[in-house]
């Protein structure tokens, strides 16, 4: 099945805590049905110091599920569904339902 959210594609939150928010997906991590999406979905966590990194107490991005995601329309900026099109040149496409744009470049 062709993926319907991909990574560096604009979402918004439907629902949960952060509804409303929009964000980059960051990650998709398909056999979980999870995107880590930028700015949503904070959870804070104890860190240890390493060489590398300072120790303490971090904020970072948790996975959120798919269905709680939707695709931002590129025309009017509010969630959309995705279809699927064949272009005449044979390429299959991601579209958006609500404008009928084409969400892949």
């Amino acid at each position: 099945m062709a993926a319907k959210i991909r990574k560096g594609d604009k979402v918004v939150v439907i629902t949960g805590r952060d509804k409303g928010k929009k964000g980059e997906v960051l990650k998709v991590i398909p056999d979980e049905e999870r995107a880590i999406v930028q700015g949503i979905n904070m959870v804070k966590r104890h860190q240890r110091q390493t060489p590398r990194a300072q120790g303490g107490i971090i904020s970072k991005e948790a996975p959120i599920h798919l269905s709680n995601l939707a695709h931002v329309d590129p025309k009017s900026g509010e969630p959309t569904r995705v279809g699927f099109k064949i272009l005449t040149d044979g390429r299959k496409v991601r579209v958006a339902k609500k404008s009928g744009e084409v969400i892949d470049g």
